[in-house]
């Protein structure tokens, strides 16, 4: 394969690694997993894994999973549902798995981040709310008593 050619395929992977990423930022709150977005863009499921960290960091389900949480997180601001209703609008099926990857990215439980949220997003602008409330990602939340 020359440099020509391989270049050529890299960036025809990376197109379709954008269009994965795209429908993943579409389509967060339906049932997603690797082998369907591996098939949407015409790749091993293993494929797609690898070259999406490569490309973005982390793995196509670490990055729904960052989709997701920063919905809810949104939700949760509100106040007005409650973390199980969270949990499903956003496409999560398991409230365990929801509150364990949410309290991983965010540092705090989802009923302890709507409870202190609600209160303060009130009297904050939506647009300053959600930049200071982007959750973290790849395990970066602090530790709980730390700041």
């Amino acid at each position: 394969m020359t440099s020509r050619s391989a270049a050529a395929q890299h960036l025809r992977d990376l197109a379709r690694l954008r269009r994965v990423r795209d429908r993943i930022d579409r389509e967060y709150a339906q049932p997603l997993n690797v082998e369907a977005l591996a098939r949407g863009v015409h790749m091993s499921a293993g494929h797609l894994g690898r070259e999406f960290r490569r490309a973005y960091g982390e793995s196509p389900y670490a990055y729904l999973m960052t989709r997701r949480i920063e919905r809810a997180m949104a939700l949760l601001r509100r106040g007005d549902l409650s973390v199980t209703e969270v949990c499903f609008a956003v496409g999560c099926a398991s409230l365990g798995t929801f509150s364990t990857r949410f309290t991983e990215l965010v540092g705090v439980p989802p009923s302890t981040y709507r409870d202190r949220t609600a209160r303060a997003a009130a009297e904050m602008p939506s647009c300053l709310a959600k930049q200071v409330s982007r959750p973290i990602r790849n395990r970066e939340a602090p530790a709980p008593g730390r700041t």
